[in-house]
């Protein structure tokens, strides 16, 4: 699996575990499904991704998306 489809499964993996938690534990979980969207948005336009660097520094090999 290269950087581009775990940065894709890592943010839509944070997006659900934080609407469970916004459903079981409390509202504010959502904040953190906005801070995932509005990282996203940004990557699109940067193309800097955080997760993408951390990835690259593990070894992960890169994507098209992500170089």
């Amino acid at each position: 699996m290269n950087i581009d489809r775990l940065v894709f499964a890592i943010a839509g993996s944070f997006i659900l575990l934080s609407i469970a938690l916004s459903q079981l534990h409390s509202e504010y979980w959502l904040f953190f499904t906005g801070f995932v969207g509005l990282n996203m948005l940004q990557a699109a336009f940067t193309g800097f991704c955080p997760l993408a660097r951390i990835l690259k520094v593990f070894g992960v090999k890169t994507g098209c998306a992500f170089n």
